[in-house]
């Protein structure tokens, strides 16, 4: 029993080479507000005055403070001294100069503005009048800011001190004192938060010697009035006089001693009451509490050694000295590289996402979603205008007429339709270039490659190097498809309609126009001619009624040969017009209307003027000006019925053969892609970085170690040897 709390301190001493708190250790946590007495209960368990006293905050650093019995000699010469984590090869025999070095330290790491900070001083004192212990002494509780303090002074401290007490292997010290009433102690209203049971705090009243005479604090100490399970202890502190005075510590004990003896009150309770007894107690509380929890400290240190290890292994050993070494690491480096890189295009890799489409399904959804979408939004001869195909045609004939529609203008037009699918194939090859750039960093493995960055970036840079040169022959092949398609107008083609597929549409189309205007006028005349025969008939005979009927029944046909005398859409289709034949002759083959031609003027030797003597001449210059302002001018009312035909006849051809070649592009252009780009790439990838990176002269630098990959190497070796030692150290005590 007596070995536990050195074993603790041992452990603290281990931990504290490291600056860790990994392992929640049983140390008692003394927690009260400022002026509570706290620092003086301290230095009479030490009994020594080593502690800095002032105004206002004065400890502002956690002080961790190891008691260590040392057994005094047989000439009782054993001197007392301190020691200091952060000055180890230094032992202080004077405890002014104890004080004194707290105050620097403090001071060094938390400022001189009255701040506190979380870092913690590490103070061991060697004497034989103490009984082992391990205590932190925190700042105690304020509740305004005075002087230079911060104003957040109060929430800094209660966090401070949460942090400590929160902990379940700590116990906690609260100190209040007496002379205020219990219900506004502020270390037990803490204790409370973390504690609610009580099972790990013990209450220390102090300045029960300042009392209101005819009062006391019997109630609290015999635990009617807050019942804790460590139960309050009560002790005498020297007063302020006292301290001013110098009165020895040994003095001070001993009026604790009489003041207890003596109090009616407390004498009954003497022996459970002062200095010693606290110290004693202390001394119990806290090596009981480090026995049960030895085995959990043991099953924690223990996980933290196995998690150490598999940390370290994600670091590697470091340990490459030999050429064979690194010519091996640097090949299995390079192999795995590229067959991460050939598995993201197979869509084989060992870890595939879930979130997003990646690799070789990327690829796959760019060609047939991203590409796809947009040829099928492209519609053709959406930017020809009537003017334009009317344009075409007549600068395809030059100055002679023409009987057909030229297929000179049918071409001149067809081919800037077939350049529009040019921009998405060009589009096409770049983001599925960008998706293997993309797949060329998500390579290799993470941990390896970090540990060494040049690796990894020369691994990138040789890959993308292969595909920055795959890029432009695959982009000039995609161009070269659209400029084939461009190059030769294949008419013959099975899928193409056609001029007579496009005219039996176009007639057929313009028919059923015709018809569903004829038959919404028919329905419109019979409906009004109903009506006026209705009111007609009912003031006749029946003979009359007849008539009116008969009369009826002829509008109604006079109406329906009158509509078919009118062409629709260019089509004539009435019984004293042309034939439908002859109206594909007439608008295809040339004018067989004598309105078209030109009228040559006759005049006879009588002298009589003809129709041209009537009319005006005009000038050639304001003909051609009327020409360039008026017949290619973007009114379409003053197309005749053949401008339209001709029109309606290009833009069909123009459709049917542009969906031709946007399905062969559709076609090819991710077949080119796969092979000139995505499969070279693939199949390269290994031989190129072989010949690239696989040199001996490069192997130093290519595994040269990132800095700070290797220092948090060494840090977590420091690590795994400490929670060894740790171990260790348990294990000897159990």
């Amino acid at each position: 029993m007596n070995d536990l709390i050195p074993l603790v301190n041992k452990l603290q001493d281990v931990f504290n080479t490291i600056g860790s708190e990994t392992v929640d250790l049983p140390q008692i946590i003394v927690v009260g507000s400022q002026s509570s007495g706290k620092s003086s209960v301290l230095e009479n368990i030490v009994q020594r005055d080593f502690l800095p006293r002032g105004n206002g905050i004065i400890t502002r650093r956690p002080l961790v403070l190891q008691l260590v019995n040392i057994s005094q000699s047989d000439d009782s010469t054993t001197q007392e001294y301190g020691e200091f984590l952060h000055a180890p090869a230094q032992k202080f025999t004077d405890f002014v100069e104890i004080r004194k070095e707290i105050e620097a330290e403090t001071a060094r790491v938390a400022g001189q503005n009255k701040g506190i900070s979380k870092s913690p001083i590490h103070l061991k004192i060697f004497s034989s009048k103490v009984l082992n212990l391990t205590l932190v002494d925190l700042p105690g509780l304020t509740k305004i800011p005075v002087g230079d303090q911060p104003t957040d002074i109060e929430k800094q401290t209660r966090n401070l001190i949460l942090d400590y007490i929160t902990k379940p292997n700590s116990i906690i010290l609260a100190v209040s004192p007496a002379n205020v009433d219990l219900v506004n102690s502020e270390s037990l209203k803490l204790a409370k938060q973390v504690d609610s049971e009580g099972r790990r705090t013990i209450g220390v009243l102090t300045k029960l010697d300042l009392m209101d005479a005819g009062t006391n604090a019997l109630d609290i100490l015999t635990g009617r009035v807050y019942p804790l399970k460590l139960g309050f202890i009560g002790v005498v502190n020297r007063s302020q006089h006292d301290i001013a005075t110098n009165k020895p510590m040994t003095e001070a004990l001993k009026a604790e001693v009489e003041f207890f003896k003596h109090h009616p009150a407390y004498r009954s309770i003497s022996s459970r009451c002062g200095t010693p007894f606290l110290a004693k107690t202390l001394n119990i509380i806290l090596m009981n509490h480090i026995r049960e929890r030895l085995p959990d400290m043991k099953a924690r240190i223990n996980a933290l050694i196995s998690q150490t290890q598999q940390e370290l292994g994600l670091y590697g050993d470091g340990a490459l000295t030999g050429k064979a070494q690194k010519a091996a690491l640097i090949l299995k480096l390079l192999n795995k590289f590229a067959l991460d890189f050939m598995a993201s295009i197979d869509g084989t890799a060992e870890e595939i996402s879930t979130k997003e489409l990646s690799g070789g399904a990327r690829i796959y959804y760019i060609f047939n979603n991203v590409f796809g979408a947009a040829l099928d939004s492209i519609q053709p001869g959406y930017n020809l205008s009537i003017q334009d195909i009317r344009t075409a045609i007549r600068n395809s004939t030059g100055p002679r007429p023409f009987l057909f529609v030229p297929e000179i203008a049918f071409d001149l037009l067809v081919r800037p339709q077939i350049q529009l699918l040019e921009p998405p194939s060009i589009r096409c090859v770049e983001l599925v270039y960008e998706e293997l750039i993309k797949i060329c960093h998500n390579c290799g493995s993470k941990q390896e490659l970090d540990q060494f960055p040049r690796l990894h970036a020369k691994l990138l840079e040789v890959v993308s190097d292969l595909l920055r040169e795959r890029l432009p022959p695959t982009t000039e092949y995609v161009e070269s498809l659209v400029a084939i398609q461009r190059a030769y107008i294949n008419t013959n083609h099975p899928d193409f309609i056609g001029g007579g597929g496009a005219i039996s549409d176009i007639v057929k189309q313009n028919e059923k126009k015709r018809r569903d205007v004829e038959k919404h006028q028919r329905r419109t005349a019979n409906l009004s001619n109903a009506s006026h025969n209705e009111k007609a008939t009912n003031g006749l005979t029946s003979s009359s009624r007849d008539d009116a009927l008969e009369t009826s029944s002829n509008s109604d046909l006079y109406t329906d040969s009158h509509m078919r005398d009118y062409s629709l859409n260019g089509i004539s289709s009435g019984s004293n017009s042309w034939s439908q034949r002859e109206s594909f002759l007439t608008y295809f083959f040339g004018s067989g209307n004598k309105a078209d031609r030109t009228v040559i003027p006759d005049q006879g030797s009588s002298g009589r003027s003809s129709v041209y003597s009537k009319a005006i001449p005009m000038d050639m210059d304001e003909l051609e000006k009327k020409f360039d302002s008026t017949s290619l001018s973007d009114d379409n009312s003053n197309l005749t019925e053949r401008e339209q035909m001709e029109a309606q006849l290009i833009r069909s051809l123009i459709t049917s053969y542009f969906n031709i070649v946007r399905k062969t592009i559709q076609d090819l252009v991710p077949k080119s892609i796969m092979h000139l780009l995505v499969n070279y790439s693939r199949e390269a990838v290994q031989n190129r970085l072989v010949s690239e990176l696989y040199k001996e002269e490069l192997f130093s630098d290519l595994l040269q170690e990132d800095e700070n990959l290797a220092n948090e190497r060494q840090k977590c070796k420091t690590m795994l040897d400490v929670y060894k030692k740790a171990f260790e150290i348990i294990n000897e005590a159990m």
